[in-house]
């Protein structure tokens, strides 16, 4: 079910710019990972990114991208002179590991590092970084699932103030195949379009809104 938001091709750009620009900031300019993160999940860079944008995802270097996150942000920062080296950081993987979760998952920057902070995924270079990189998406998904315990089905069906069986009627989808949904025993991603499209209506969202990431 997951429609990305561009094609496959051009992910290597996005890694390899996201990549540099956690090495600028963390390694050149010093910040903290963290503050690095953090400006980069509440810009407006980080939803251009995600979507594919060419002009942020090949047509400019790294170190350009750090500089537009960090002062659309107001994070205080001492520039230096553009930086990018051969020899990869721990802190370019962090970048590079990132930018591919993004696009695997579809789920925005803001969702996974408020839940993965980028100082945890830096200490996931001595691990993963030999792997490939379909370890890391693994491990990515179990650190999210075990933060966000509930489905997002379950949380939208709460919200909407519905028991299980209300759903179930309200929707036309089956009880047990709610219940298989909602305990992870069923994946609603592979669910049928119809299926979705019922849950999503009686729940007043969006499909998009009960995918899993």
């Amino acid at each position: 079910m997951e429609i990305r938001a561009y094609d496959e091709s051009y992910i290597s750009n996005a890694q390899d710019n996201l990549g540099h620009a956690v090495d600028f900031a963390v390694v050149t300019l010093g910040l903290e990972p963290d503050i690095f993160g953090k400006a980069f999940a509440v810009s407006s860079a980080s939803k251009q990114v995600a979507s594919g944008n060419p002009k942020y995802v090949a047509g400019m270097n790294g170190c350009e991208l750090a500089r537009i996150i960090l002062l659309e942000t107001h994070t205080a920062f001492e520039d230096s002179e553009d930086a990018m080296y051969l020899d990869k950081s721990p802190e370019y993987w962090t970048g590079w590991a990132l930018a591919f979760y993004q696009w695997y998952s579809t789920r925005s920057f803001g969702d996974i590092l408020s839940t993965v902070p980028l100082s945890k995924i830096v200490l996931m270079y001595p691990v993963y970084h030999e792997m490939d990189i379909e370890q890391f998406t693994q491990q990515m998904d179990n650190l999210m699932k075990e933060t966000v315990p509930f489905t997002r089905l379950k949380i939208r069906r709460t919200n909407c103030g519905m028991s299980q069986s209300e759903l179930a009627a309200e929707s036309g989808v089956a009880l047990r195949q709610i219940q298989l949904f909602e305990q992870r025993q069923r994946d609603i991603n592979n669910a049928a379009a119809v299926t979705l499209l019922q849950l999503s209506k009686a729940l007043h969202c969006q499909i998009e809104d009960l995918i899993e990431y």
